[in-house]
């Protein structure tokens, strides 16, 4: 049953496109959520599975966004003493690479930084790590282009050699080229969790003292899974800045990295589908709500539906749900009422 949800869940994914074809507002809406859905999965791997919970995960977002739409434009910038990076345009492909490698490297550098103190400090970390990344595309015009934002971003180009070269421009192509990259990162963190280092993980989250008295090196571990987790949330950025073309210092706001935390909680921290089923919700719920009604309205009832799943399902949608089915099978069934004969 729990590898059979996840499979339904994608068969009428891959089919949706098929129906909203003549909706593009709706395919867009579906596209920009399954790139936070991708976030959201990311920053699960350390909320849900290590209990370290990121403020700024929004930074790694970002960097992903701005390194593979510069490694795809070009730059030319001054580094002083007359000297100059001229970098010309490479292909989207290589720069969606960067974005993951660059995105990891900062990831690892936040976890060897905080990790040794975790708890408060690394959120504290990771939310002056997000401001300072943003200060730097905001003031950096040369390079960044500021409040200017980068424009012209070329979009994602697929091919193999001798088999051609596809340009994916269309909503339909970018919406499965998301899809794509979401279940891979979806079978990454479910390969990840069932291994040697996932228990590793749930075992520092559930009882650190008795994790390291058992060998687990409680730093490397949680490092490890900073990266994976950051370069998963650079490759949703690269996807966004390829499909909306453009992208400026706002992509760092922290409502973004809200929104996640919402996605993760609501949907069930600690689980696989929590933070795709939050993301679908919470992602396409203002989509419904904007044609009937204003947009102070809209988030009132966002709020209240967050306060009623969280108040019926302390636990998340996906747990919750799970109990639910399980004390349904567990139930006693009821006895048979004798019939009349019997009784007499």
């Amino acid at each position: 049953m729990r590898r059979l949800l996840p499979l339904a869940l994608l068969a009428i994914l891959l089919v949706l496109p098929l129906l909203l074809q003549a909706n593009p507002y709706l395919l867009n809406a579906l596209i920009i959520t399954g790139i936070l859905t991708i976030g959201a999965m990311s920053l699960n791997l350390l909320l849900g599975f290590t209990g370290q919970l990121s403020l700024g995960h929004i930074a790694f977002f970002g960097i992903g966004a701005y390194v593979s739409a510069l490694t795809s434009l070009g730059f030319d910038i001054e580094i002083g003493f007359g000297h100059r990076i001229v970098h010309e345009p490479w292909p989207p492909a290589v720069g969606f690479l960067l974005a993951i490698l660059a995105a990891g490297a900062c990831g690892y550098l936040i976890g060897r930084l905080s990790f040794r103190v975790r708890g408060a400090y690394f959120v504290i970390v990771t939310i002056s790590f997000a401001e300072v990344v943003r200060l730097v595309a905001l003031n950096w015009v040369e390079l960044t282009q500021g409040p200017l934002a980068l424009t012209n971003i070329p979009p994602v180009t697929l091919g193999l050699p001798g088999l051609g070269h596809w340009t994916l421009r269309t909503k339909v192509q970018n919406y499965y080229l998301v899809l794509a990259v979401g279940t891979v990162c979806y079978l990454l963190v479910a390969r990840l969790v069932g291994s040697r280092f996932g228990r590793a993980m749930r075992g520092l989250k559930e009882n650190e003292p008795l994790a390291l008295s058992v060998g687990i090196n409680a730093t490397r571990t949680l490092t490890v899974a900073a990266v994976i987790s950051a370069a998963m949330a650079g490759a949703a950025g690269s996807l966004y800045a390829h499909y909306l073309r453009i992208i400026d210092p706002d992509v760092f706001l922290f409502s973004t990295t809200v929104s996640m935390v919402i996605m993760v909680v609501a949907g069930g921290k600690g689980t696989l589908m929590g933070p795709v089923v939050g993301g679908l919700i919470f992602g396409l719920l203002p989509v419904g709500l904007r044609p009937v009604m204003a947009p102070e309205a809209q988030w009132i009832v966002y709020g209240i539906v967050l306060i009623v799943i969280l108040f019926v399902m302390p636990r998340g949608i996906v747990p919750g749900l799970a109990g639910l089915l399980a004390w349904r099978r567990s139930a006693p069934a009821p006895l048979l009422k004798p019939s009349p004969a019997v009784q007499r």
